[in-house]
């Protein structure tokens, strides 16, 4: 009876093994493989080089006259902008832009909308 306890003791103990996590671990695939739609693209431009493929910097306005407007790029018919007036201002002037129809600020300053390709 001994003997047969001794057994399944070290039979028990061959059987709780612990392994460690390095024996497991795998690499993760690249995010491109698993990305569908639209994010897929958006990846597909920043490997491309285009870390802003969806135009969502900040632009600098240019002269801003009638004559010459800062020109907003734009994918679809219309694009919401936001404008800051001045320096010190500290809320943003929001506006919609329409495609073939510059707009002038509440500052002065003209804004129209350009074509873009999509991403």
């Amino acid at each position: 009876m001994a003997s047969l306890c001794g057994r399944m003791a070290i039979s028990a103990a061959r059987r709780n093994l612990s392994y460690s996590s390095a024996r497991f671990c795998k690499m993760m695939n690249d995010p491109i493989e698993h990305a569908t739609g639209l994010e897929k693209r958006e990846l597909l431009a920043m490997q491309a080089g285009d870390d802003n493929p969806f135009d969502m910097r900040v632009f600098k306005r240019g002269a801003g006259t009638k004559d010459a407007p800062t020109l907003i790029p734009s994918a679809f018919d219309a694009r919401i902008i936001g404008c800051i007036c001045h320096e010190d201002q500290t809320y943003i002037q929001w506006m919609w832009l329409h495609q073939g129809h510059p707009k002038r600020c509440e500052c002065g300053y003209w804004f129209k909308l350009v074509e873009k390709a999509p991403v």
